[in-house]
């Protein structure tokens, strides 16, 4: 398969699998990406994902241009009727991890751009390389990168193609850290088990605020903020949280 999948301990491992291709993205693999996505998003049992790519080269360099064939519909039907499926914080709460192995280019830099911790390992490289092919990044790129680093080298990655290093990526902020290559998967399932550990409910919903109130005056955010507290005061796994609290016992949640 394209893109390998496997759950286990609350964790769903999504692994792009083309390493002949750097794991770029061709129709197959795709829709394979977009069958994961909704299995995530709608199995209570997985509470965090993981993606990577397989081999030591390469996270995902967008769209497979040698494999891609000409589109059948025009655009505008496509996205007015599908939206950018292979975005995943466009379809979910739960949260996602980036595990970048190698270089992210294009729409794979866009794809970890919106996951919600991205780890690096220290030969990864980084670029929204689409200016040099006449095209444009497409899967929110240009909004999500100056959002994500200072405005003034997001423009010059833009505008320029130019790409960054992981060292770079660290100092900017792109990612939270660098790690050797070999250690990359062990730091990812480190933190992914962390947030699987925690109440799911309130993981979503400090995801939920914190990515929504970006979009918001200061005071409409905090008010979010109030709401959602309030919403899972009276949920189960907090009363779960306190008991286990005053029991010195790790708490067991279950999402409810």
């Amino acid at each position: 398969m394209p893109v390998g999948f496997e759950v286990k301990n609350h964790v769903a491992y999504i692994t792009l699998n083309r390493p002949e291709a750097m794991n770029a993205l061709d129709p197959e693999s795709i829709a394979d990406l977009n069958r994961h996505w909704h299995e995530v998003a709608s199995n209570p049992d997985i509470r965090v994902a993981v993606l990577t790519g397989s081999g030591p080269k390469s996270f995902c360099t967008g769209t497979d241009m040698k494999a891609s064939p000409p589109p059948t519909e025009c655009m505008a039907a496509i996205y007015l009727r599908d939206g950018m499926p292979i975005v995943p914080a466009m379809k979910m709460w739960k949260p996602i991890i980036a595990a970048i192995n190698g270089f992210a280019v294009g729409g794979g830099l866009e794809i970890a751009l919106a996951c919600d911790l991205r780890i690096s390992s220290s030969n990864a490289k980084f670029g929204l390389t689409e200016v040099k092919v006449a095209s444009l990044a497409g899967l929110n790129g240009t909004q999500l990168l100056p959002r994500s680093i200072p405005q003034a080298v997001a423009m010059k990655m833009l505008l320029t193609g130019e790409m960054i290093s992981a060292e770079e990526a660290l100092r900017y902020g792109l990612v939270s850290d660098v790690v050797a290559p070999e250690e990359l998967m062990n730091l990812a399932t480190k933190y992914a088990e962390k947030i699987a550990s925690a109440a799911p409910l309130s993981v979503q919903a400090a995801k939920q605020a914190a990515i929504l109130g970006q979009d918001m005056p200061r005071e409409h955010g905090i008010l979010f903020s109030h709401l959602l507290w309030g919403v899972l005061r009276d949920t189960e796994d907090r009363k779960e949280g306190f008991k286990a609290f005053a029991e010195k016992r790790s708490p067991v949640y279950r999402g409810v």
